[in-house]
């Protein structure tokens, strides 16, 4: 996604809420919205979000007013959810097209995990397992795209998207998708 991000900055993208601690050079409201367990109980409570699911025992959820503002103005938001929220998604709004974006193997997801340092042994294996069984679940979304090679699976995203032909974003970032 932040290759995309970073060729459309005008694309909106929802922001999650989470309860795992930031990471290095993450920023509360631009890469998360950072809350503590009581503050994320209360977003469910008052039926703040638009799906939530605890992923290697960390809650991540979809903030619903951003979501709605966006959709009430004709705007076009993309949310990276997991397949609980995806499923819950589908729930309530069909009409939303669900792409998958999958890893080229279980291998070589395995492989990038480890390689960004940033999770135990016990939460690598969660990640995995939980990827086998989202791997299954691929036909229930309206399109895959492989993510092989970023700048591919970016273009598909694009064509997707009906932004093919338009220009990108002048500015160049530096990022890994």
């Amino acid at each position: 996604m932040s290759g995309l991000r970073a060729r459309f900055p005008e694309i909106l993208f929802s922001v999650s809420a989470t309860t795992r601690p930031p990471r290095p050079g993450e920023v509360d409201g631009v890469n998360y919205h950072f809350v503590s367990d009581r503050q994320f109980d209360a977003l469910v409570a008052a039926d703040g979000l638009l799906e939530w699911a605890n992923y290697a025992g960390t809650r991540y959820g979809t903030p619903r007013q951003p979501v709605l503002d966006a959709l009430a103005v004709g705007k076009t938001m993309l949310l990276e959810i997991d397949l609980a929220g995806a499923r819950q998604i589908r729930a309530s709004f069909p009409e939303a097209l669900q792409v998958f974006i999958a890893p080229p193997s279980l291998e070589e997801l395995e492989r990038r995990l480890r390689g960004r340092g940033a999770e135990t042994e016990a939460q690598i294996a969660t990640r995995l397992a939980r990827a086998k069984d989202e791997l299954a679940a691929e036909s229930e979304f309206d399109i895959v795209i492989v993510n092989d090679e970023v700048g591919p699976a970016v273009d598909q995203l694009v064509e997707l998207l009906g932004l093919r032909g338009r220009a990108p974003h002048a500015n160049k970032t530096k990022g890994n998708s």
